[in-house]
């Protein structure tokens, strides 16, 4: 492993082994109560391997937790997200960020979804669906980094980080990963929504693409008032509120919606 070139400690080396304040690996991780209400952060600075396990304890700090009785001496936990997810996403995103963008990695905990944000795109001209598909061939643009972290074990397989946190939701039971590129960064959104649970007056065999029609329509009715309320969206689309409130919670999730002000008095606003 090259942690010298030179006589001179190479970049990678640098974010590995840093012992003090490290100016180019800021992570910025809060925990929300809503989009603008924060409650509780931690900002960090060290080196990449103290700043896994200082993401890894905020987050589980701020998890619900159910304990299972199984007639076992101990009970079983269960968080409300699968914590080999959570850290098989926050080690991705310390490998393969970009660290020549000045700006912060962010995690953003909200009562319904985790955010991971990171600066830099796919590397290598890959997308978002070469990632979903699985064929790609995995290349790292951080490969001491990278190798550092396999040869501790933190790594098990290059390039297989995307299949196994979409594996392991699926058998916690837990809605499907939102994966996207926005704002020259890569975006993970993970949501505590069990897959059994079912939307309320939603009627059977409703055709899949019916919810992103109705996303359109809320964003064209949003359009034309963004002080409109979402009863006045649910009456306007002849659709229960309770189906409009999740609906615009999946688009702020999404990073199309976002709302500015309280729910009386303030508006919405479209980023895209």
């Amino acid at each position: 492993m090259e942690i010298l070139r030179d006589n001179k400690i190479t970049f990678g080396a640098y974010l590995l082994f840093a012992k003090d304040y490290c100016t180019i690996s800021d992570v910025q991780v809060g925990r929300f109560k809503s989009d603008i209400t924060i409650i509780d952060s931690i900002s960090l600075n060290s080196d990449l391997f103290q700043e896994v396990e200082d993401i890894l304890a905020f987050i589980k700090k701020h998890l619900k937790v159910e304990y299972i009785i199984t007639g076992e001496p101990q009970h079983k936990e269960r968080f409300d997200y699968p914590l080999d997810a959570i850290r098989e996403i926050v080690i991705n995103m310390i490998v393969h960020r970009d660290y020549r963008d000045s700006s912060a990695s962010i995690i953003k905990i909200f009562d319904d979804r985790i955010e991971f944000f990171n600066p830099g795109k796919l590397y290598d001209g890959l997308t978002v669906k070469d990632l979903l598909s699985g064929k790609y061939t995995s290349k790292s643009r951080n490969k001491l980094i990278a190798r550092a972290f396999k040869e501790t074990g933190m790594i098990e397989r290059y390039g297989s980080g995307i299949m196994r946190v979409r594996l392991i939701c699926k058998e916690y039971g837990i809605k499907e990963p939102f994966f996207n590129e926005a704002f020259n960064g890569f975006q993970v959104i993970l949501f505590n929504e069990k897959i059994e649970n079912v939307p309320e007056n939603v009627p059977e065999n409703v055709p899949e693409n019916v919810p992103e029609k109705r996303h359109d329509s809320i964003i064209k009715l949003i359009k034309k008032n963004k002080e409109i309320s979402t009863l006045e969206i649910s009456k306007l689309l002849n659709v229960n509120q309770k189906t409009i409130k999740r609906d615009i919670q999946t688009l702020k999730a999404k990073g199309i919606l976002e709302r500015i002000g309280p729910d009386k008095g303030g508006y919405w606003k479209i980023l895209i």
